[in-house]
């Protein structure tokens, strides 16, 4: 009798609305053997960074045909949605997405000939981020601000998104210097030696429409090597220069006072021997 029950209540549960089902599927997180159930991959679109009130659709991938496919998210232990496709391809569609629902998204798919409640591997971990602007990127120079006579340099744009386009900018010129297009979080910019020197800052941005910009790094500055002596020279010769000026006028004045004095007494001395 208990068996029989058993038995009713799981094929009520296969058959049963995607509203109901985690109620009954307690056992979701059950996966059938590896060499069974490859896994699935998800993805988003038209991005996984987007600004708030753009409509995103998840779509998780099978390699194989499968009847039922289920969205989770982490943290959060039953599935969010469940799509019934019999394909190889379920669609989640999340409209005017909000800040809150950012976050970190994962699928599994399941096979009619499976055994009930049994499910596939977690597909990859997909970062859906949902922001007005990306955070602001650090700027380095490669291997170092002070470049040698003859040598290159290499800035380093670094933001915290894989896959996104770089700009480098020189202070003073309104366009960009270089554009990149990485798959890393960084991007590297070549320079060479003799024009390095100047003041640099970089933003990067999502590849693609809708377009999520992040502010602008600090500034960085670039110099070579012994301009910071030669210009230290060159106060000091600026400084002696004004010192020895200095000298010529106080010795012009010593000089005039002298020959006041001496003209005066001059005057002076006829007076004091007619007396």
């Amino acid at each position: 009798m208990i068996l029989w029950l058993t038995i009713q209540l799981l094929t009520l549960c296969e058959l049963s609305l995607p509203s109901v089902w985690p109620a009954c599927h307690t056992d979701i997180t059950l996966t059938a053997p590896p060499a069974l159930s490859p896994q699935p991959w998800l993805g988003a679109h038209p991005a996984a960074v987007v600004t708030p009130g753009v409509n995103v659709t998840l779509r998780c991938r099978a390699p194989q045909p499968a009847w039922r496919f289920a969205l989770f998210r982490t943290g959060v232990l039953t599935p969010l949605r469940f799509r019934d496709v019999s394909a190889e391809l379920a669609e989640f569609f999340l409209e005017e997405v909000t800040l809150a629902q950012g976050g970190s998204y994962y699928c599994r798919y399941r096979r009619t000939d499976w055994e009930p409640g049994v499910w596939s591997q977690s597909s990859n971990v997909l970062e859906l981020l949902v922001t007005v602007q990306l955070p602001r990127p650090s700027l380095v120079a490669l291997p170092g601000p002070v470049v040698a006579p003859g040598a290159n340099v290499s800035l380093r744009c670094a933001g915290r998104m894989p896959g996104m386009s770089f700009a480098l900018y020189r202070v003073g010129v309104a366009t960009p210097l270089q554009y990149i297009d990485s798959v890393q979080p960084w991007a590297d910019f070549p320079l060479m030696g003799a024009s390095a020197p100047g003041t640099y800052s970089c933003y990067y941005h999502t590849p693609s429409a809708p377009y999520v910009l992040s502010q602008r790094s600090q500034p960085l500055v670039i110099s070579s090597e012994g301009s910071g002596s030669s210009d230290y020279t060159q106060a000091n010769l600026i400084r002696l220069g004004l010192a020895g000026l200095v000298l010529i006028c106080l010795g012009v004045l010593v000089t005039f006072d002298w020959h006041s004095r001496s003209s005066a007494f001059g005057r002076l001395l006829p007076q004091q021997n007619w007396v």
